[in-house]
């Protein structure tokens, strides 16, 4: 069923910008939003560093590796809200048709204690 009140997030390309998917809202449990996944053109050449950091999250490996195959997504790609601006934070999954993500306003200092 079409929702004439979809919302809709977009990531892009980092390097250039580029919109390589749609992410239509479908629901969520706050703090994370659930979406549909409608790829455009782009979006195949970073499913590997999307499963790649899937795996290793689902795999129960150490966070550091997590964090080095994270580091390789956020490097590749920016997450835009539905208005347009870049979201500072975001931390997105992709699986097949399905994402799943929570965000921050605001930049987020990760210092070690």
């Amino acid at each position: 069923m079409e929702d004439d009140h979809s919302v809709v997030w977009t990531l892009h390309r980092r390097d250039d910008g580029q919109t390589i998917a749609d992410l239509v809202v479908t629901g969520g449990n706050f703090p994370w939003l659930d979406a549909r996944v409608q790829p455009r053109d782009g979006l195949a050449e970073f499913r590997p560093l999307f499963a790649e950091q899937l795996r290793l999250l689902d795999g129960g490996s150490d966070a550091e590796s997590w964090d080095r195959a994270y580091g390789a997504v956020r490097n590749a790609v920016t997450l835009r809200y539905p208005e347009g601006d870049e979201a500072p934070e975001f931390i997105l999954h992709i699986s097949g048709d399905a994402a799943w993500w929570r965000w921050n306003d605001e930049p987020t200092d990760q210092e070690d204690d």
